[in-house]
């Protein structure tokens, strides 16, 4: 058997839907599949999570010839009242992308038991529900290997959007990674704020980050959506590293980001949308992870100078391990996981 085809076999075995379905565009418009995407802040050019869906999930279906319908709402009642309004005329699937909109779906979903629904980042266990979840203690796993690994100051830093289980994943996870490099590594970790505004306030971001910078840490993981900007602009304006989240954040602020875990959310719409075209969606939950490249820690031409290529294959290894089940913090990081 040829050994790339076993590669093949086993890469899937550890990540759900790991290959995309394509969907040819005339298929697309025949079907006239509607869909809706209800973001969870109003902003989504936030450069992180919610930007992240509109670049490689919203645009790449229309190019499909898909019709998608955005709806940014400002507020929770805004976003209860959006998704009634998007279910009652039709939309389906609708997604919410983020924990905040799962309350809104979860209603919408009893209400309309034949109209499907995604959810993003949160589970509901419902026949006409799909749950996208993500490894992302696995994802932080890598960054506080990378922070451990470029630190100067033995002091590393961490910055929330808010303290809730989901975040709690990434903190775990970088933690971890850092102690399998230094073991008496120390941490400072602060969140954001109690609201939605958590992840879109970069003056808070910067205040943080400086505060942090102060007190010694010179590598700060930001999951903090687009809070991170302000993380990044501290990190420049001190000399120090920031890695941001989400999206690839590395253009921001080129050396001063050490790198970006990203989550391919978008593309996990996407894959999921056309699923849906075809016939073959299903409902329940679903988990991607390292496997499949659904969450890495990128490296490009903007962070290449600090992220080395010696750096990358020693991360590329401790992530096959983990895909593999054969690293010595798995069951640590299956913890973490558990999290959310």
């Amino acid at each position: 058997m040829p050994i790339a085809f076993v590669l093949c076999l086993l890469l899937t075995c550890f990540s759900v839907a790991s290959s995309p379905i394509v969907a040819d565009k005339e298929h697309a418009e025949r079907v006239n599949t509607r869909v809706a995407v209800v973001y969870d802040r109003p902003n989504k050019f936030d450069h992180s999570f919610n930007q992240a869906v509109y670049e490689n999930g919203v645009l790449p279906l229309r190019a499909q010839g898909i019709e998608v319908k955005e709806f940014e709402p400002a507020n929770i009642a805004q976003t209860q009242q959006g998704i009634m309004k998007l279910a009652r005329r039709g939309f389906s699937p609708i997604i919410g992308i983020g924990y905040a909109t799962a309350p809104a779906i979860r209603k919408a979903a009893l209400r309309y038991p034949n109209s499907s629904f995604i959810i993003v980042d949160s589970d509901i266990a419902l026949a006409n529900v799909q749950s996208i979840t993500f490894e992302e203690g696995h994802g932080a796993y890598l960054a506080g290997v990378l922070a451990a690994l470029s630190t100067t100051t033995n002091k590393i830093g961490f910055i929330g959007g808010m303290d809730i289980p989901l975040i709690a994943k990434f903190s775990c996870g970088y933690r971890l990674g850092a102690q399998s490099i230094t073991s008496d590594i120390e941490f400072v970790e602060n969140y954001v704020g109690s609201t939605l505004n958590a992840w879109n306030d970069p003056s808070k971001g910067l205040e943080i980050a400086i505060f942090q910078f102060e007190s010694g840490a010179d590598v700060i993981f930001s999951a903090a959506g687009g809070t991170g900007l302000g993380v990044f602009q501290a990190a420049k304006q001190q000399r120090k590293f920031a890695i941001g989240v989400d999206s690839n954040q590395n253009s921001l602020r080129p050396g001063a980001v050490l790198s970006s875990m990203v989550k391919r959310v978008g593309k996990a719409i996407y894959h999921n949308v056309v699923a849906y075209q075809e016939g073959l969606w299903r409902a329940g939950s679903v988990k991607y992870g390292l496997a499949g490249g659904w969450i890495d820690l990128a490296r490009d031409e903007h962070n290449q100078a600090v992220f080395s290529a010696a750096t990358s294959i020693r991360i590329n290894q401790i992530k096959r391990q983990i895909i593999l089940e054969q690293h010595q913090d798995i069951n640590r990081l299956a913890r973490c996981d558990e999290e959310l």
